[in-house]
């Protein structure tokens, strides 16, 4: 039964052998290290690390709780300003809630928009837009929020909540299926479970934002058209590949396998008939127009929530260059993972951290930044 399912990845991918699947490289020539970036900085559970390209060599950091930190991207920095607070608009900030995800508009030199993801209650998930105070680039206009989605959520888990622009203009976002045990990712009449593509340059009647003519679901009666991808259990951060445009994603597994998919166009990734390459569901598992993750890792190891990251395209580090770094939250390993479509994919162990890992972020120049709940904001470089 698993050969259905692994048509979706012949057609688009390079697969490994179900066996090798998660198997790693030892450590390789790639001499890397992990420095505190900012070592007189201090963070509050850090999630998301962002640095807009309006020429201020900015760095953009927001914590759980719901503080956005600024401060400029230099390793003797010593202090930051809050750039916005949404404390009072954040019910809880423990387990998986809070502020979740923050973006700025390709065009934010010139508008002073960005987009955040936080949770407003346990049960509800909110995509908005903000803007800077005009005169004061390192302060955010609290009452400028325009609510973009609301997203109600059946449990207090699994909400995604990374935002990122694509090369195409639109805003995409990550959703979980909300820690319903993934029923709602195999649905298309709602928004869990899934990658959803808007416009946020336009409006129609009744949103505050465009539906891109091209989503896969546009024509569908019984269908949400801002699904641009669905089953997925909970993507845990994602980016695009600044060289490719490629869309890659962390999806975090149930018990037994951590995933990294390539997200493209009306795919189906299988949640929660499959978790990865491994059926859930026997009577289901011949569903056809199934995607196979790009690769897979399983539990045996002590990995056991991936952190999603970046196609590596800075210049400290050349042999990174071309391949995916992701992490590990629980473990805190870090690997990069080739992405040569034409071979088999190989993934190779970086570094050991014992950190928990919550994301990745980068600055203009496409260097790497690990966020960490330790309080600071690492770097990774060549030894």
């Amino acid at each position: 039964m698993r050969i259905i399912f692994f048509l979706g990845c012949i057609l688009f991918f390079s697969c490994k052998d179900s066996d090798d699947l998660g198997s790693e490289s030892p450590p390789v020539a790639i001499n890397v290290n992990i420095v505190n970036a900012f070592p007189d900085l201090g963070f509050s559970r850090p999630l998301d690390l962002q640095s807009p390209a309006d020429g201020t060599n900015r760095i953009f950091v927001a914590e759980q709780g719901g503080l956005i930190k600024v401060f400029q991207n230099q390793s003797d920095i010593t202090e930051s300003t809050t750039f916005l607070s949404l404390g009072s608009k954040i019910s809880s900030s423990q387990g998986e809630l809070g502020l979740l995800g923050l973006t700025f508009h390709p065009d934010y030199a010139s508008n002073g928009f960005f987009y955040v993801c936080y949770s407003a209650s346990p049960t509800l998930s909110v995509i908005s837009r903000f803007s800077v105070t005009l005169g004061n680039p390192n302060i955010a206009d609290e009452n400028s929020e325009l609510v973009l989605i609301e997203i109600p959520q059946p449990r207090t888990n699994h909400n995604g909540g990374q935002l990122a622009f694509g090369p195409d203009g639109y805003l995409y976002i990550a959703s979980g299926e909300g820690g319903d045990g993934g029923a709602s990712a195999q649905s298309l009449t709602d928004l869990l479970g899934t990658i959803l593509r808007i416009d946020v340059n336009t409006t129609e009647s009744g949103i505050n934002y465009g539906i891109p003519v091209d989503n896969p679901y546009v024509n569908e009666t019984n269908a949400r058209p801002e699904i641009f991808a669905h089953g997925l259990r909970n993507p845990w951060r994602m980016s695009f590949d600044s060289q490719t445009g490629t869309l890659w994603a962390g999806d975090v597994g149930e018990g037994e396998i951590e995933e990294i998919n390539r997200i493209e166009k009306g795919n189906n990734y299988g949640w929660n008939i499959y978790e990865g390459t491994e059926c859930r569901q026997n009577n289901s598992c011949n569903t056809p127009n199934l995607t196979a993750p790009y690769f897979e890792y399983t539990h045996a190891n002590g990995d056991r929530s991936i952190t999603g990251g970046y196609v590596y395209r800075g210049t400290r580090i050349p042999e990174l260059v071309g391949r995916y770094v992701y992490a590990d939250f629980i473990t805190g390993r870090i690997w990069a993972l080739s992405i040569n479509s034409n071979s088999t994919p190989d993934n190779e162990l970086l570094v050991s951290t014992g950190l928990n890992i919550s994301s990745f972020g980068t600055d203009v120049q496409g260097e790497l930044f690990i966020c960490a709940f330790d309080g600071a904001i690492y770097r990774l470089e060549a030894e």
